[in-house]
């Protein structure tokens, strides 16, 4: 049996929204910068973090980044899907 679950664009743009944010939220509260936490998960510069914190060229943080960015920050990684 094929099941298509068919998801409104706009709920993926709202979830890649509240992980962005809880991101920054927690990257603000354990005190680093963009340029710190890039180069804490292997980035040369801030600019990708940057991108995906302002919501520029349809950046997103992947599995990845998510994992690095919640060991740098000491935070379990389920922490980033949570809905405010």
């Amino acid at each position: 049996m094929k099941i298509y679950l068919e998801v409104d664009e706009e709920e993926f743009e709202n979830l890649f929204s509240d992980i962005t944010n809880n991101v920054k939220k927690y990257r603000k509260e354990k005190g680093f910068t963009q340029e710190q936490l890039a180069l804490a998960i292997g980035h040369s510069s801030a600019s990708m973090l940057s991108k995906i914190e302002a919501g520029l060229e349809n950046k997103h943080f992947n599995i990845r980044q998510l994992y690095l960015i919640s060991k740098v920050l000491d935070i379990p990684l389920s922490r980033f899907f949570e809905i405010v």
